[in-house]
């Protein structure tokens, strides 16, 4: 098992903290689940370290899966209380979401770790770009009429959601925006799509990385639960206090910034397949 210094921990703890903060918010404020934040915070942090470069991302993404399936319900009841969450689109998509997130998981133990960065900073920069822009996309002025084709797009975006370890807002609310949905609704719905990605996920990935050598202490095949424990009190305490502000201020500022963070951590990603 890989052992860490005391001063190493300290840090690691201090870092994870304020990344969970500022998860907890976006996961309401933006419906996106808070692995967009913990995936490259956890990863940086454990590269920063002697820990197996093999192992960086793969842990960052199965232990980010396991705080959004609690910080995701946070989100969502947040959101229900608010009337922005979709029954109807909730009900369509999630077969699609959960069979797309367990293949998801299940696909990362023959997936390796430069193709997961390259999965996430390819994706993250996209999303990022779709951010920035001042009006969203508009594909149509509704969802397809065909429950196929709906299944479809929701088992893309659980399968491409459970490999970057987010919720399904990142990947979820421009795809239901571009359908016609009002953002708002796009939010509150997506954020409960984080709950049927995470769940189904993190079993694959536990399967995944069961009997994966030099994995930290108290792992739990790719998932460390310690670190876990210590962001879901933040996620969850912070998650609700996004969703207010999603109803109280224009969220196209806080997408902008975000937008920003969002590409140069892809960049950094991409970036560093080739140094």
């Amino acid at each position: 098992m890989l052992g860490f210094s005391v001063l190493e921990l300290g840090t690691l703890a201090g870092a994870v903290m304020i990344a969970a903060i500022f998860a907890g918010i976006l996961a309401g404020l933006l419906g996106v689940g808070g692995g967009i934040v913990l995936v490259p915070v956890l990863f940086w942090l454990l590269s920063m370290t002697d820990f197996p470069p093999a192992l960086s991302m793969h842990m960052a993404v199965a232990t980010s899966l396991m705080t959004i399936a609690f910080t995701s319900v946070s989100s969502a009841r947040s959101h229900k209380k608010r009337g922005s969450l979709d029954r109807y689109i909730l009900r369509l998509w999630a077969p699609g979401i959960v069979l797309g997130a367990l293949c998801g998981g299940i696909s990362a133990k023959f997936v390796n770790a430069d193709i997961l960065r390259g999965i996430f900073g390819g994706i993250a920069l996209i999303v990022a770009l779709n951010m920035a822009w001042t009006t969203p996309f508009v594909w149509r002025d509704k969802l397809p009429d065909s429950r196929v084709t709906n299944i479809s797009i929701a088992w893309i975006t659980g399968v491409l959601s459970a490999l970057m370890g987010i919720g399904g807002g990142t990947l979820g609310v421009p795809t239901l925006v571009g359908f016609g949905t009002e953002i708002r609704r796009a939010v509150g719905t997506a954020s409960a799509f984080g709950f049927l990605i995470a769940v189904p996920a993190v079993l694959g990935f536990i399967w995944a990385g069961w009997s994966v050598p030099n994995r930290p202490w108290a792992s739990i095949g790719y998932v460390n639960v310690p670190a876990a424990l210590l962001i879901l009190p933040f996620t969850i305490a912070f998650a609700p206090f996004g969703a207010e502000l999603s109803h109280r201020i224009s969220t196209d500022w806080v997408k902008r910034c975000f937008a920003i963070f969002l590409g140069l951590t892809a960049l950094r990603m991409l970036m560093g397949l080739f140094s």
